[in-house]
């Protein structure tokens, strides 16, 4: 079983948004949940030290959208290495390709997965989704709010020249986190996150109008 210590030497990222802490915090839930949901607590160990092993030191979004794939494979060598049977380690591997909010091409098919996926969301909502959201729009010099277009409102796609700011990825991402959760437990949790969030947000938007 791949230790703490052992996946701290795979992620290099300086990137608040998806460096070692939010591993560590995907990894506390995912037992949480699994705990909770009686699922196999050595798949989900382990995929979640290993589900952004490839990507979290990508600052290129399009070669972040594809990190879970090279991901799933780093984990094949790595329980490869440490001689677990082939059936575990392709489980540990569905449970990576299977997080991705944005990738449904492959939708978590099993307990683990699904606690993976969960556990992973969980990370964007909240206080912590709050100032992760934050910390990603300063890091790609992105407003923290900006009004969206009637257009982003209808369809989630821009005007021209319209900001995708924190707001904006909170309208088009963030918000409907809630819904997509899969085990009873993560639902719970969501719930709760959900509503410090849209409630930071209302708040934001009436000190930004000089009404608070």
């Amino acid at each position: 079983m791949p230790t703490i210590e052992q996946a701290r030497s795979w992620y290099s990222s300086s990137d608040p948004v998806h460096d070692f802490d939010h591993i560590l915090r995907v990894y506390r839930m995912a037992e949480r949940l699994a705990l909770a949901e009686s699922a196999d607590l050595e798949i989900v160990r382990a995929a979640a030290l290993l589900h952004d092993a490839e990507g979290s030191h990508l600052a290129n979004p399009s070669r972040r959208a594809s990190h879970h794939h090279a991901s799933a494979e780093f984990a094949g060598e790595v329980l490869t290495a440490e001689g677990w049977p082939a059936e575990r380690i392709a489980a540990v591997q569905h449970c990576i390709r299977a997080h991705r909010f944005r990738d449904d091409s492959e939708p978590p098919q099993t307990l683990e997965a699904q606690i993976i996926f969960d556990a992973d969301k969980l990370d964007a909502i909240g206080a912590v989704g709050v100032a992760r959201v934050i910390a990603y729009s300063a890091r790609v010099s992105r407003p923290f709010y900006s009004p969206p277009s009637e257009q982003f409102l209808q369809t989630g796609q821009h005007e021209e020249q319209e900001p995708h700011s924190s707001y904006h990825e909170h309208l088009f991402k963030l918000s409907k986190l809630k819904a997509r959760m899969f085990t009873r437990t993560g639902r719970a949790i969501a719930e709760e996150r959900h509503q410090y969030l849209d409630d930071f947000f209302k708040r934001l938007i009436a000190e930004w109008n000089g009404e608070r």
